[in-house]
């Protein structure tokens, strides 16, 4: 074959052939695009979540700065009422950690009281940014914050818009 015009029309059929099995081979091992934590129902091809556990905080005024260090993950509480009724001081708290783009690393731990807040023994990588979502053991409240990559600190709260 002599002809360089004649490798263009073999050549670039196999090319286009390789490259849609590539794009379907990962698109299918990718997994889900959402990055989203709560479980989430569809109606009509809307997406559906409850927003009570937002609005409890909100109405709650709640909020806390997460702080990270090399051995330990606490939790402060910064506005509201933590430590009365449903949002009791001596209570354990679920912390949701999502890798924004990966679920398998996505991780919760169980937050104890401490002295300042909650605590909770783990080394956090921070070599990524993590979605946060705190919650008590019933659910009846919720606060999410985004804790991004190299940093020590993030402020959670409602997700809802104040009015």
């Amino acid at each position: 074959m002599r002809n360089p015009v004649l490798w263009l029309v073999i050549g670039l059929p196999i090319a286009s052939i390789v490259a849609g099995v590539g794009l379907v081979v990962i698109a299918l091992e990718s997994g889900s695009t959402d990055a989203v934590i709560d479980t989430v129902e569809r109606t009509a091809q809307i997406q559906v979540t409850e927003l009570a556990p937002d609005a409890r905080a909100q109405e709650l005024k709640l909020s806390a700065v997460l702080r990270v260090d090399r051995k330990n993950v606490e939790l402060l509480p910064v506005d509201g009422g933590f430590g009365q009724g449903a949002v009791g001081r001596d209570r354990p708290l679920t912390l949701t950690l999502s890798h924004p783009t990966e679920a398998t690393q996505d991780r919760t731990l169980q937050l104890q009281p401490s002295e300042l807040g909650w605590r909770a023994p783990v080394q956090l990588p921070l070599d990524h940014d993590w979605l946060l979502q705190l919650t008590p053991s019933d659910g009846s409240w919720r606060l999410r914050g985004r804790l991004h990559a190299g940093q020590l600190a993030a402020y959670l709260g409602p997700s809802l818009a104040k009015e």
